[in-house]
């Protein structure tokens, strides 16, 4: 059986934590040459770099990231552990690792994560935000309990994973009030030519709204385009373009972002899934996930 030297794992742990050898070097009190020596060992014995230079500082690489992620988890567990005995044995609480792509807007990742913190039993909840891609890859390797996504695994994604639908809904278009009340008259055909704040064109958002657009033959005008949601909102709260969220999220949206409604296009539909590798779920919280989307968020 092949073994791993946790001690070389905790000093690479250390150096990512801080950022650099030095830092992580002066914490445990040991020279840099020694910390560098361990962590040279442990790339010897996972076949792959770790870190590269980025300047004067060290980044993980690809490979590094995922180590560092169950590093995390490892040593996670051993404080769960530690904190445990210290209680006289009662259980550490379930761990839910979820992937949210960067593709879902915050709230309604909010919304649908909540009912797991809600349970009677507690749940430690871990949120990773990347790519779908990076995800699903993350979600093979066993790094990832689930994925939150836009979009259902494509049938020629190299891995075998179950989509399960959380639910759907249509599109509210938002913006800071005056701009709203400017475009409510003759909704959708007054957004001819109005300021549009966009998630970018690698979205299922933004293709819907386009196919809709030219369908109507509307042409707005594209004021900026985001990948974060949350940055749209503030660029959107100082009145700088119409945007446009799920409708199930859109009384959060109203008070969060301070905006108000200027219409709702039914024809565009948002759908969001519950990606895992089983077929059949079975954690606590992700079934509390999946009864909350449906029966109340959804719904």
């Amino acid at each position: 059986m092949e073994w791993l030297n946790y001690h070389h794992l905790h000093y690479f742990w250390l150096v990512a934590r801080e950022g650099s050898v030095g830092a992580a070097a002066r914490r445990v009190r040991l020279a840099q040459p020694t910390l560098s020596g361990q962590i040279r060992l442990l790339e010897d014995r996972l076949g792959a770099k770790l870190f590269r230079r980025a300047g004067r500082g060290l980044v993980l690489t690809e490979i590094g990231q995922v180590a560092y992620r169950y590093a995390d988890e490892i040593f996670g567990l051993g404080r769960e552990l530690l904190d445990s005995v210290k209680a006289h044995g009662a259980g550490p609480p379930a761990r839910l690792v979820v992937g949210v792509a960067d593709v879902v807007p915050k709230l309604v990742a909010h919304r649908l994560l909540l009912p797991a913190l809600r349970l009677a039993e507690p749940v430690h909840l871990v949120c990773r935000e990347d790519h779908t891609e990076r995800l699903l890859a993350e979600l093979a390797l066993h790094g990832l309990d689930l994925v939150i996504s836009d979009a259902a695994v494509p049938p020629q994604a190299p891995l075998r994973a179950f989509s399960h639908l959380l639910g759907e809904c249509g599109i509210s278009i938002f913006g800071a009030p005056r701009l709203a009340a400017a475009h409510r008259r003759g909704f959708p055909r007054c957004l001819d030519g109005a300021p549009l704040l966009l998630p970018t064109d690698n979205t299922v958002l933004r293709r819907s709204l386009e196919s809709f657009f030219d369908a109507q033959g509307i042409r707005p005008r594209v004021a900026a385009e985001f990948e974060d949601s949350a940055l749209l909102g503030v660029f959107a709260e100082a009145g700088q373009g119409l945007f446009a969220a799920p409708t199930a999220v859109e009384a959060e949206i109203r008070r969060q972002y301070r905006v108000a409604l200027a219409g709702r296009i039914e024809a565009v539909r948002e759908r969001f899934y519950a990606i895992s590798l089983e077929r059949r779920l079975r954690h606590p919280a992700v079934l509390a996930i999946l009864e909350g989307a449906r029966q109340r968020l959804f719904a």
